[in-house]
């Protein structure tokens, strides 16, 4: 621990720019990001244009370009390749209104993804489409055998969580891709969970479409997402859910057809969320300025002896233990998780719940002491985690 955490290095470096930590310990970034001092000064920045020069068409198309190439740097992905949206949501209703479900009229996606992944592929029922969805195993991972068995020559996408929200569980992203290839499937990536927090090369995994947002680990705000459409293989998915920012030519101004822009664009709607285009700039410079691959280390260590310490206190982790099947959540089953977040909170711990399982998620920013806080208060409120049946009073 004292290698990733102690003073001077990471989270000592970069902690004075978030200033909730003044008032708070804050282990809640799989929900939102702590506000930084960056992200703060870029709503100023928006807000100082309006004020002063009123109507800022242009540049706010050029903000829209750069926030576009800061999602890219995050992929390793080209510029052209990163639709942005109003939400992970928008993305990928685009996208599916852009397949046919002809012959390939099936989906197969899993019971652990958000519920906005479901939906969408759920509300395709209605334009023909076959929903499948792959079990969880106990341990709350996904196997690729399960994979196997529905994948077939009628599949036209495979959707699946890098991440997922429930338990913090990470998937095999590789392997279910070359099966979904090898078998003519596209594969759809929400990396919404893992992006800031876990190194994303869209070229080395593979996928055809990742989706995610700036909301959480990288920095950002609401109200803004990605799309990134691999151009290799998905030049022939042309949304019939668009807009003007969508055109070829935005200023054409036309309204006599629909030409969509040839790369990833297409996939974009209407007016870009401005403020929150300035927000998501300023959090993902600032995310990359940090490093995320030194964050995703950082992080591990932390995971790591908060797990131990858990499993030591007798209670029982919902998340993976093996570092390479978890991302930087952690899940721990409680017995009433909506008690035990408002204990935290009382006690000035901000984390979140899903599932009964008690959320806790750092980041680049968090320190050993927070996890010591944190641990102290979980002994505290031992009476509120389910425990192991060797650990429960006689």
């Amino acid at each position: 621990m004292s290698s990733v955490t102690g003073g001077g290095t990471l989270a000592e470096t970069i902690r004075h720019r978030f200033p909730i930590f003044e008032n708070r310990v804050y282990l809640n970034s799989c929900s939102q990001g702590a506000l930084s001092d960056a992200v703060r000064a870029a709503y100023g920045d928006y807000l100082a244009g309006l004020e002063a020069e009123g109507s800022l068409w242009s540049h706010w198309v050029e903000r829209s370009e750069q926030a576009r190439s800061a999602f890219a740097r995050v992929l390793h992905a080209d510029p052209n390749s990163i639709a942005v949206t109003a939400s992970a949501s928008a993305g990928v209703s685009a996208l599916a209104s852009g397949l046919d479900f002809g012959e390939r009229d099936t989906v197969v996606t899993t019971e652990l993804e958000f519920p906005t992944i479901g939906q969408i592929w759920h509300a395709q029922e209605r334009r023909g489409a076959r929903v499948v969805h792959v079990s969880a195993e106990g341990d709350n991972t996904l196997s690729l055998d399960r994979f196997a068995e529905v994948i077939d020559e009628r599949t036209a996408i495979v959707s699946i969580t890098h991440v997922c929200y429930l338990n913090g569980s990470l998937l095999d992203v590789e392997a279910i891709t070359r099966l979904a290839h090898e078998r003519g499937a596209l594969v759809l990536l929400d990396t919404y969970q893992s992006v800031g927090a876990v190194p994303i090369d869209v070229g080395a995994l593979g996928v055809d479409f990742v989706t995610g947002g700036a909301l959480k680990y990288l920095l950002g705000s609401p109200g803004i997402g990605f799309l990134y459409a691999n151009p290799a293989t998905t030049a022939d998915v042309v949304p019939t859910s668009t807009g003007w920012f969508a055109d070829e030519d935005i200023f054409a101004m036309r309204v006599d057809r629909y030409r969509p822009a040839a790369n990833a664009r297409r996939f974009e709607a209407g007016t870009p969320p401005i403020p929150s285009v300035y927000a998501a700039i300023a959090g993902v410079e600032l995310m990359l300025e940090i490093g995320i691959e030194a964050t995703a280390a950082h992080v591990r260590g932390l995971n790591d002896r908060l797990i131990d310490e858990v499993v030591a206190m007798g209670g029982v982790v919902a998340t993976p233990k093996d570092p390479a099947r978890r991302g930087p959540m952690v899940a721990i089953a409680s017995t009433d998780v909506e008690q035990l977040v408002a204990r935290l909170e009382n006690d000035g711990i901000v984390t979140s719940s899903r599932a009964g399982n008690l959320r806790v998620s750092p980041h680049c920013y968090n320190t050993a002491g927070d996890l010591e806080t944190l641990l102290a208060a979980l002994h505290a409120h031992r009476d509120l985690l389910r425990l192991t049946p060797a650990s429960r009073p006689a």
